[in-house]
């Protein structure tokens, strides 16, 4: 029987009863879903695209996949839902976890109907004794990302206290190894493995964040895989708070990867008529990790919200002058970046209220009559004059216990009633879940995006969430402090249409796909040191496409590490993503100025296909060597960087493969200016490297040509251009590169 509702105006057929389960298909993703009898939505498949499926065949899938009964088990399978239900049998982790005052702790979903409008299903569920109801959303987006989520409704007469949503997705028991990231402060997306065996494997955050030492994705694939091979399936959840991520093997042999908000205890306690809505979670799959990486960048391009326009090279005062603002010095370094080819500049911290270091003024939102007596305009006026934007630093969310604002409103502080949470870089956190701090703040940020020439706004947050109680009776308020933020930026985007915004955490800790609805890039981490960056970019790009990510090219001896690289090492390992600069070019010599504005015109001319194309990265044999690129989406043409990170063991080096180009197309290889220097001991030259070399993309991928011999910490770039046939010019929102 088909019924129709009608959402958002569009007739939505409804499914009261189904004789076999529905297949949803798009960009190269299958999702098999069995929505047959009356219990919550099953997944039978995720994974490679089955192509179009009868009836009949969807039918086989499913019951194909119903094991035997065995002693110690059940007398019957036990379906494992989207969101898995311990009253249905699952001993695992439970999908919802709740009470009310103790009762209705293992509620038992049933379908009341099911919404199906092209590649999404909506699943309506109730169990009316618990005085529950729930909505399951499960899409496939036009990249193959599968995304899910539920809405908890409390149709009871008492509060009911969610202390879980956590959706599901599964992966085959092919996949025995698992991927995750971890980190700190300045060493951000640090890459671990480990076997996927029976038990839970399981990663939260509490800090209010998702943190430096947070996954971005967690992987589950076949044994070994890499950037190009072997199945892998991996998960993201949506959401800048408290979070947690689980993969999670049975006994049984049921292998699933969910993961949702960590709500703390009494964070959501939901009134007769209230409801709960779960952040999504994401799930991409691949063979090898680009592929599954890929599917996020497709989707994130898709948005219409994505930045169409050229990513203006920016330059950021911090490294460059700290809190030491002078005006003098400030005009020189503007006209020196304009003069480099920056388009963006960017005034840091030290702009407002008593900040002349980090332990006083966070939270006095007005530019500072002891530095700035003639406010902000003197600067901003120039750095627009020479045709570049303008933008400036704040940390909204935070404050210094020395400010006006802190002793003017100490309860306006995020904490309990009866204590001061531990300080952490001498600030603490605005309770912004306080109407009266809310609206403060989005005065403070709107007087000023209304008086100055403001284009981009580095939003930073700075610490972690600790002790993060909220009003009077010290309840929990991480959960209402994210929602806070959410509607902060977005009011003040919606404002100030134009404007861009970095979400930058102390560098890379709050990195996730709901911020990135709000905000137009991140700042992958506070260390600017290139070798700490190859593997930083590298894993933060398991999520984002370089566009979205800040990589600038910093002080000959790097701030965070006090190691030194040349100007060519430092600029390459920023060349793919969102450039900019982060050191003080007027202590730079002619010579090194001149050098860096010929990488910064190298990006300009190439960022169309930098900042458009599939991003690959080649496993390669030795550790020493990095080799990672972009190739266009029509395979036309791609760049990549060679990277030497210690010496080899084979001596000379060992051979380039140039992955993801077109097998059957006919390529022009040859080095790529600014990056065609090889310093190194080789004591010949390389023939291809002179006169470039012709080959196939098959043999380019699986042969290869021979490598460079380059010192430690050194990188070079390559140019492939396919020649066998006549290409269209390749057309980007930055025009014709």
């Amino acid at each position: 029987m088909e019924l129709f509702t009608r959402a958002e105006g569009v007739a939505v057929p409804v499914l009261s009863r189904t004789s076999a389960p529905l297949q949803l298909r798009a960009g190269g993703t299958s999702l098999v879903v069995d929505v047959r009898g009356d219990g919550l939505p099953r997944i039978v498949h995720w994974g490679a695209d089955l192509g179009v499926m009868s009836g009949e065949a969807l039918v086989a899938l499913a019951d194909a996949q119903v094991p035997q009964r065995v002693s110690g088990g059940l007398d019957a399978p036990v379906p494992v839902a989207v969101l898995p239900e311990h009253a249905a049998g699952w001993l695992g982790t439970p999908g919802l976890a709740g009470h009310r005052a103790g009762s209705d702790f293992a509620p038992r979903l049933r379908m009341l109907e099911l919404e199906q409008a092209e590649e999404r299903l909506v699943a309506h569920a109730a169990d009316e004794r618990a005085g529950l109801r729930a909505t399951l959303e499960i899409e496939v987006t036009s990249s193959g990302l599968v995304r899910l989520r539920a809405t908890v409704h409390n149709t009871g007469g008492t509060a009911f206290d969610v202390e879980a949503v956590l959706p599901t997705l599964p992966v085959p028991d092919t996949a025995t190894e698992l991927l995750d990231t971890t980190g700190r402060h300045l060493r951000e997306r640090s890459p671990q493995r480990l076997p996927f065996v029976v038990g839970t494997h399981l990663r939260e955050s509490r800090r209010g964040r998702p943190g430096a030492d947070a996954t971005l994705l967690l992987v589950a694939g076949e044994e070994g895989f890499g950037a190009r091979s072997g199945r892998v399936w991996g998960v993201h959840v949506a959401w800048s708070g408290n979070h947690r991520v689980l993969a999670e093997r049975a006994i049984s042999g049921e292998s699933l990867l969910g993961g949702g908000e960590l709500l703390l205890p009494g964070e959501v306690r939901l009134e007769p008529g209230e409801s709960y809505e779960s952040p999504w979670l994401y799930g991409s799959h691949g063979d090898g990790l680009d592929e599954l990486a890929s599917r996020f960048h497709d989707h994130l391009r898709a948005r219409p919200h994505h930045p169409r326009t050229p990513r203006p090279v920016t330059l950021n005062t911090w490294e460059a002058v700290y809190f030491d603002h002078d005006l003098d010095r400030l005009t020189e370094l503007a006209g020196l970046a304009a003069g480099l080819g920056v388009e963006r500049f960017v005034l840091d911290d030290g702009w407002f209220g008593s900040r002349r270091d980090d332990s006083r003024g966070l939270g006095d939102w007005y530019v500072s009559p002891e530095v700035w007596p003639e406010g902000l305009h003197p600067l901003a006026d120039h750095v627009t004059a020479l045709g570049m934007q303008f933008g400036l630093w704040v940390e909204p969310e935070m404050v210094n216990p020395d400010s006006d604002l802190a002793r003017a409103h100490p309860d306006w502080i995020l904490g309990p009633p009866d204590r001061v949470p531990p300080s952490s870089r001498r600030q603490q956190v605005l309770d912004l879940a306080h109407p009266d701090a809310f609206d403060h703040i989005l005065s403070r940020l709107d007087a000023l995006l209304v008086e100055y020439p403001i284009a981009y706004l580095k939003w930073d947050h700075n610490r972690d969430l600790v002790d993060a109680g909220h009003g009077p009776l010290g309840t929990a308020g991480v959960h209402g402090q994210t929602l806070a933020v959410y509607r902060l930026l977005d009011i003040v985007r919606g404002r100030h249409p134009g404007l861009e915004i970095e979400s930058c955490a102390a560098g890379g800790a709050r990195v996730d796909l709901a911020i990135l609805e709000r905000t137009d890039r991140v700042w992958a981490s506070d260390c600017i040191d290139p070798i700490e960056r190859e593997q930083i970019q590298r894993w933060t790009e398991l999520l984002l496409p370089p566009e979205l990510i800040g990589e600038h090219v910093g002080a000959p001896v790097s701030h965070s590490t006090g190691r030194q690289h040349t100007l060519d090492f430092r600029a390459a390992s920023a060349f793919f993503g969102h450039l900019g600069v982060e050191w003080d070019v007027s202590r730079a010599t002619d010579e090194e100025r001149a050098r860096l504005a010929e990488w910064i015109a190298a990006h300009k001319a190439l960022r169309g296909l930098l900042h458009t194309g599939r991003r690959v990265h080649a496993d390669h044999p030795d550790p020493a060597l990095r080799v990672h690129g972009v190739v266009a989406v029509d395979q036309g043409e791609a760049v990549y960087a060679v990277v030497q990170l210690t010496t080899t063991l084979t001596y000379p080096s060992g051979w380039l493969r140039l992955p993801g180009l077109d097998p059957d197309g006919v390529y022009d290889v040859r080095p790529l200016p600014p990056g065609n220097r090889i310093e190194g001991t080789g004591q010949s030259p390389l023939p291809w490297w002179t006169d470039g070399v012709r080959m196939s993309g098959y043999a380019l991928s699986e042969v290869g040509v021979r490598a460079p011999v380059l010192y430690p910490e050194r990188s070079v770039l390559v140019r492939a251009t396919r020649i066998d046939a006549p290409q269209p010019a390749h057309i980007s929102p930055g025009g014709i590169a």
